[in-house]
Formats: C-alpha cells, structure tokens, sequence
C-alpha cells in the first residue's frame, strides 16, 4: 500500500499534534478529588483527563433558573483561581463544558455524582442542592493543582488544570448540617455575614443559625416593637477582657433592618443554605427588657448589659403582656423567615425572680404546676412558655428547636432538642423520640482557644478546642437503634461573640475548625481518620487563600505537660468517692500518674466537680511515713470554675477507720480571676497506708458572679503526697 506525500505529511503532523498535546497535558498540574468533606466514593476511570481552561464554558439546561444561578456561583468560585470568569449558557450541547444537571436517581436528596471525561465535566445533582454540593466539590478540586508561594496559593490568568476522568459519587450523612454565628454579643454588618454564609457553602453546610438576640443587644428589627432597636440594641459600653464589672464607657449597637434580614434569606437560598433565627427566651432577654420593661417581673430599671454572663432578670411569666409579645414577635419572625424551623432558645433562664414573682406564682396555681422528683415548678412554668411559643409557630406551620435546658421541665410537642452542654442531652431526646441536633461545646464551640500557647493568640473565653478533638465527635452512640440513630438529624458549630470584636477574628476561630465539623457532618463515621483529613487540610486552605480567608495555623492538637517530682503517692491506686461530671473524668489514675496539666480545662487532663466535693482515697500500698499533701488545681471563675473552699486530709491504715491529719479553709476570690494553684497542707508526720482526701466546692456563686446562686467547679488533676 503506498501513501501520498500529502498524507504521510498530514500525518506526521497529526502525531506530532498529538505527542505535544500528550506532553502538553502531562505537563499541566493535576486536580484531585480527595477534598474536605471526603466524598462517600471516588472512581478512577481509564481515558484522557479533561482540560479546565479559560476556552471551557458552564452550561446548564435552558428554562432551568436554579441552576443557572449555579452555573453562574460555579463561574464566580473559579475566577480567582484560573484568572478569568467562564462564560455561562444554556447549551448543554456546547464543546468543552461543564454541564450541570439534576435528574439523579437518589434515595437521598441532596446527593450528586460528578463525572470527568476527556469530553467534559457532568455534574448531576438529586437536586438543584446535590448539584450545588458537586459544584463544591469540583471547585475544592481544582484549588488542590494550584501552585503556591510561601505557602501562600499562586493565582493567575490562563491557568490550565488537568481533572482526572472518574466520577465522584456523594452524598451527605445528615440532612441538618449548621454554623451558628452570634451577633448579638459584637454585631457584624450585612456583608459579613452574607461572607460567613459563603464559607459556609464551601463546607457543604445548609443550614445558618443566626443569633439576634441577647442580654448585650436586640439586633432584629420588629416594626411593631420599634424601641427594640431604637433601645434594646445599643449599651453604654462593653466590659473590658474578662472583668466583669469594668467598662470601656464606649458606646455600641447596631441591628438589621427587616429588608436587610430579607436580603440575606435570599443570598442564603440561593446558595441552598436556609437561616435559621434565634430569638432566644425567655431568659437573655434584657435587649428587650430595657426597651419595655412592663415584660418583666421587676418591672423597672433594666438595662443593656454590658458584661457577658448569665442575668436574673428574665420575662415575666405571669404577665398576659409576656404571651403577647412573643406572639407578635415570633408571627413577625415568621414573615421574614421561611424556615421550617425557628429557635427560641430556652437556655439559662435562672427562675430566681420567677420564684419571688407573685405574678409567676399565681400563673403556676392557675396551671396546677407542681415540683416533683424530675423538675421544680417553675422548670414547668418554662416549659408553659415554650410550648406556647411553640404553638403560635405550629399554626404558621413551622417546628420551634431549643437549647437542651429546655427539656427540664418536660419538651414541649414536637420540638428538636439543639444539645450543647454535652452530647447527653441529645441522645436522651432522641431515646424519647424528638429530633436533635448535636453542638456540644467539648467538640463544636468554636469561640475557644484552638492552641494552648494562649499569649500568642487572640484573647477567648477560654476552653481548648484544637481541630483533631473537634474532628473527633461521633454524634450516634453505638447502642442507638436505628429508630433512635434517625432522630439525631445533624451536627452544628457554635461562635459565641463575647471576646470576638473583628469579622476577622470570626474568619480565624472559625477556620479551618469548621472543615472538621463539615466532614462529621457529611462523611460516613467510619470513614474517618484524623491523619487523612489533616493530609488533604493544605488543599483545602488553598480555596481559604483564593477567598481571601483569614485562618489559624493550628492543625495539630499537643497537650503540653510539665513533670512532677516523683512522690509517694506516684503511680498508686485511687478510689473517688463522690461523682465528677461526665464530661471532665479521665482515669481516677491521672490523679497520681505524676503529671500537671495546662492552664486550660477542657484538655482531658482534668477532673471537674460540680458543686460537688472531691473525696478520693490513696493507696500507698504499704505503711509509709507521711507529713505534706499537695493537691494542684485550676481555677478559672469566668468559666464558673473556682478554688476549693477547704482541704481535708485523714489517713487509715485499713482503709475503713479514718483520721484527720490536717484541716483548712479557704478564701474565694471577690472577682473574676484565673491561675493553676497547688492548695497544700503540712502536718506531723504520720504513718498509714491510706490517705483520703477531701477537697470542697462552693455550691453557690457569690453575687459578683454572672452566675450567682448556681453550684461551681472545681477542677483538680494531681494530688502528691510528701
């Protein structure tokens, strides 16, 4: 067979067009589709990637609004990473696109399946928010082949990135996968909170709980109640750091206008994320107590408050006026957001003027309340409250969610139980058949240090949560059902604001802490692993850089300890006697492993008693001359955590008949303060086999005290015996 010159010489060029387009493509820097949240299932394919460039467009089907929006989110993510924004049309039969889609076949509705070919990209949504979540997971993709300098992401124009043919298949592991923002503490304008819901997106999250209202300020505007805003947003001045009864004198509000509330409905939506309003009673009411004080039960002389904490001062239960007004606020509540739920709070509504209130106790003989075994009546008297908030939202057709306090005296009908103070609530709502949401604050609050070297970090309200112990929450017990396990609908993050002034201090406690909360939220729990999530962490900042993010370089948590000498009581068995919290009880053999932890409670490292005392006995293991027992302790009193009041040593030599080596009581602070102290005592040496110790707790905060009247902590982790 002969060629034509002609032909041979179209050939030559055609395989030399082919070769440099092969040595092109293999020169070009590969996305990966290993990102954060991890999807459910990646599938390699044989075949040529497809070439993302500045000649490719974004089609979606005509006539297809919600989608176009995508394509047209799709095209905005991408610009600053590939210097230029793709066209967007609606020819899903255009060459080089990535063509978006919703009609996969999926039991669940917000899945997506992405499939790359030399041809093209598909991205195939359940739904138009399945299809958004592909669109995050390409956009995660493409920063990972970003190049970077100073390990900072390079951006340019004309970037081409090389995607992989495969096809990612995903989906969520919980519907309800929320981020929580406080505004009322410190206020944020409209485009920063419109910024916090577009990393929220990034994160897959869809539902935003926007926290208007507080103690320190109403930030909703309420037509009908005007001196709301007019008043109840602004306070004559903010306590300075973490001392309570001091202030900066500087004046500070600020609120939202409905429009400005509507505004940011729609923003969300059209990012498939639905905001979800807390208007928080009846307790952290005195925004609006100040701006009526007939609310209350004192009636008079409410103020904004300007320091953080818990107030006394709550609305009056006994008052037809109260059962108005949340009507009127809550129906107003419902016409700017169309949620299906609505948050009313609940938490930390002390009833000590509930319990002096003639008002509030005429309301609970009117009702037939009673304490009994299980809750006091006026914990029943809340729940009179919120299940008339409840039923002024069931006739809207919305669901009320409330904090965990809410279940005290009995869970109105139908609500979700939003769990903070640990996981426990959650679980036993979900036992009893109501919807939870889990946001405990030893996983998911966000306002605290995320590193232990705290003079080198933005002041906090103290705790320690570094990303690997937010990574490690598993929101459904073992021993679940699979009827209870469908109870717990999702996984929050919470940012409380009190010592967060700057939205960019928002960016920093947030991230990257919310990536880990994102992929509990999305991945399968036995998918997990820390080491491969911190592995894919640099990929992710990539897209945090091309948004121009602020983030905290703390990646891995270490908990840093400082030796003790060796003592007598080092190593040897201990025995509590009385019950710490649940949530702060490592091994009774932390007690005496000779070991001190940080000035940071929540490490793992510390017991915590609450308004209960320590009693714990030693056993030396044999006889031993003893003269000295030294017990170290943390005691931070803004997180209600304060010295012990006295320290009591006995010894035995059976360990049933005790005596008293030495006794001593002990002055509390007459202010916030917080240290690591050693509380020791020193007597006649004595000889014994066992020692008990008895360290006591103050049950009742005194009145300086946000929390006054309410049991304290105490927080011990090494007793040494000398």
């Amino acid at each position: 067979m002969k060629f034509s010159k002609s032909l041979y010489l179209c050939g030559a060029i055609t395989l030399a067009a082919l070769s440099a387009a092969c040595s092109h493509r293999a020169s070009l820097p590969v996305a990966s589709y290993d990102v954060i949240p991890m999807p459910q299932e990646i599938t390699a394919a044989s075949g040529h990637p497809f070439i993302l460039s500045p000649q490719c467009v974004i089609a979606y089907p005509e006539g297809n609004d919600t989608l176009a929006r995508n394509a047209r989110l799709l095209s905005e993510y991408l610009e600053p990473m590939i210097g230029r924004a793709l066209p967007v049309t609606p020819d899903m039969y255009a060459p080089h696109a990535i063509r978006l889609h919703s009609a996969l076949s999926h039991t669940n509705p917000e899945a997506y399946r992405m499939s790359v070919s030399s041809e093209g990209v598909l991205i195939d949504g359940a739904s138009a928010a399945g299809n958004f979540y592909g669109i995050q997971t390409l956009r995660k993709a493409v920063a990972t082949a970003l190049p970077s300098v100073d390990g900072k992401t390079s951006k340019g124009r004309d970037i081409h990135i090389s995607l992989p043919a495969g096809v990612v298949s995903d989906f969520p592991r919980f519907p309800y996968r929320g981020a929580h923002l406080d505004v009322a503490r410190h206020f944020f304008p409209l485009d920063s909170v419109k910024r916090y819901v577009d990393i929220l997106a990034l994160h897959n999250c869809n539902r935003f709980h926007w926290h208007l209202t507080d103690d320190q300020g109403w930030r909703i505007e309420i037509p009908s109640y005007p001196r709301l805003t007019e008043v109840g947003s602004q306070r004559s001045g903010t306590c300075i750091g973490h001392e309570m009864n001091t202030s900066d004198s500087i004046p500070y509000g600020g609120y939202f206008t409905r429009a400005e509330a509507e505004e940011l409905v729609r923003y969300a939506a059209d990012r498939h994320i639905t905001v979800i309003p807390e208007i928080d009673l009846p307790g952290h009411m005195l925004g609006a107590l100040a701006a009526y004080p007939h609310l209350g039960c004192v009636g008079k002389d409410y103020e904004v408050w300007r320091r953080w904490g818990v107030a006394d001062d709550i609305l009056c239960a006994g008052r037809d006026s109260t059962y108005t007004f949340i009507a009127d606020i809550l129906n107003e509540i419902a016409d700017i957001f169309p949620s299906e739920y609505i948050h009313i709070g609940g938490d930390e509504a002390p009833k000590v003027r509930w319990e002096e209130c003639p008002r509030c106790q005429a309301k609970i003989e009117a009702l037939g309340l009673a304490s009994d075994s299980h809750s006091s009546k006026e914990q029943k008297l809340q729940t009179h409250v919120m299940q008339y908030a409840s039923d002024v939202l069931k006739q809207r057709g919305r669901r009320i969610i409330g904090w965990e306090e809410m279940m005290e005296g009995g869970l109105p009908e139908g609500a979700s139980v939003m769990s903070w103070l640990g996981v426990e609530g959650g679980h036993k709502a979900a036992r009893m058949g109501h919807d939870a949401i889990l946001s405990p604050m030893q996983y998911c609050y966000l306002d605290y240090y995320q590193s232990l070297d705290r003079a080198n970090e933005p002041d906090a309200i103290g705790g320690f949560l570094p990303l690997e112990r937010v990574y490690q929450l598993n929101p459904i017990p073992a021993d679940f059902t699979p009827e209870e396990a469908a109870h717990i609908i999702g996984v929050q993050g919470n940012l409380w604001t009190e010592y967060i002034p700057s939205f960019s201090q928002v960016q920093y406690m947030l991230l990257p802490r919310l990536a880990a909360v994102s992929e509990t939220q999305w991945a399968a729990q036995e998918k997990k692993d820390f080491k491969r999530f911190a592995e894919r962490l640099p990929r992710l900042k990539r897209v945090y850089d091309a948004m121009g993010c602020t983030y905290a370089p703390h990646v891995y948590s270490k908990t840093y300890i400082d030796s003790v000498a060796p003592c007598l009581s080092s190593g040897c068995p201990v025995t509590l006697l009385t019950t710490p919290d649940s949530r702060y009880a490592p091994s009774a053999a932390t007690l005496t492993d000779g070991y001190t932890g940080p000035m940071v409670f929540n490490t793992g490292a510390w017991f915590g008693f609450n308004g209960t005392p320590l009693e714990a006995v030693i056993d030396l293991r044999r006889p031993t001359e003893m003269q000295e027992v030294s017990v170290h302790t943390l005691y931070d009193t803004g997180n209600w955590i304060f010295p012990p009041t006295s320290l009591r040593v006995l010894y035995s030599s059976d360990g049933i008949n005790f005596s008293e080596a030495a006794h001593e009581a002990y002055t509390m602070p007459d202010s916030y303060k917080a240290a690591l102290q050693d509380v020791t005592l020193k007597f006649a040496p004595v000889t014994a086999r066992y020692v008990k110790i008895e360290l006591g707790c103050v049950t009742s905060m005194p009145e300086w005290h946000g929390g006054k009247g309410q049991p304290a902590y105490i927080f011990v982790d090494e007793i040494s015996v000398l």
